[in-house]
C-alpha cells in the first residue's frame, strides 16, 4: 500500500480510506503480503481526475458500480465491429470532459444499455466516433444528455426499420448478401428525405405558422 500511495502521489491514509469505501478493489494476497497492481493505480488516477472535475467520492463510487455492471466490449460488439463506424477508447476522465457535468450514473447506465458505451478493463469504449462527437455537440448546445440518449433510442428504432426496408428491397433483386450499392443508396435516400422533412417541419413551426399564432 505504501508503494501504491507513493506511485499515485497521495498519502497512505487516503488509499486506505478509498479501500474502506470500496473505491478500489482488494489487493491480491500471498500469505501476509498484499499486492497492488496497475489496475489499482489506474483507479486511483481516475478518482483523482474525476475529483478535479467536480465529482464527489459518493458520485465516483456510484459511477464505478455502474461501469462494473455494464457490458464489456465483446458483449456489445456481438458479431463484430460496425463496418463503417470507428470505436473510440476513453478514460473516465476523458468521458467527463466530453460531457461536462452530465456524466451521471443514470446517463451512464442508459448509454451502456443502448450499447453506445462498453467497458474494457479500466477503459471505456464508445462504439462510434461520429455518435460520440455529435452527442457532445448537442450537449454543448444546451440539450441535456438524458434527452440526447432518449432521442438516440427512438432514432435506433426508426433506423432499424429503415435498414430492414432497404435490405429487403435490394436483396430481393440481388444474389449478394450485401449488394455493394446498399449503403450509399440507402444513405442518399434517407438524407434527402430527412432534409425535406426538416424543411416541412420548420415551415410549420415558423413565426407565421398557425401553431405559433395560437401559442403567442
Amino acid at each position: 500500500m505504501e508503494e501504491l500511495a507513493e506511485e499515485a502521489g497521495i498519502p497512505v491514509r487516503t488509499v486506505r480510506f478509498y479501500r474502506e469505501r470500496g473505491l478500489i478493489s482488494p489487493p491480491r494476497r500471498e500469505g501476509r503480503i498484499a499486492w497492488y497492481d496497475d489496475h489499482h493505480l489506474a483507479r486511483l488516477r481516475t478518482i483523482a481526475g474525476l475529483l478535479e472535475r467536480g465529482h464527489t467520492l459518493t458520485g465516483i463510487a456510484d459511477l464505478a458500480r455502474t461501469f462494473e455492471s455494464g457490458r464489456n466490449v465483446a458483449e456489445v460488439l456481438g458479431l463484430g465491429e460496425p463496418t463503417e463506424e470507428i470505436p473510440v477508447r476513453l478514460t473516465p476522465e476523458q468521458l467527463a470532459d466530453y460531457f461536462e457535468g452530465e456524466v451521471t450514473p443514470e446517463n451512464l447506465a442508459a448509454a451502456l444499455d443502448l450499447g453506445y458505451l462498453a467497458t474494457d478493463g479500466d477503459e471505456i469504449v464508445h462504439i462510434s466516433r461520429r455518435l460520440l462527437e455529435v452527442s457532445a455537440e448537442l450537449v454543448r448546445e444546451g440539450i441535456p444528455l438524458a434527452t440526447v440518449l432518449s432521442a438516440g433510442r427512438r432514432v435506433r428504432e426508426h433506423a432499424d426499420a429503415l435498414a430492414e426496408l432497404f435490405v429487403g428491397i435490394l436483396q430481393a433483386h440481388s444474389d449478394e448478401a450485401e449488394p455493394p450499392q446498399l449503403r450509399p443508396l440507402a444513405r442518399a435516400v434517407v438524407d434527402a428525405e430527412l432534409s425535406m422533412a426538416l424543411d416541412r417541419r420548420l415551415r410549420r413551426e415558423g413565426p407565421d405558422s398557425p401553431s405559433r399564432e395560437r401559442t403567442s
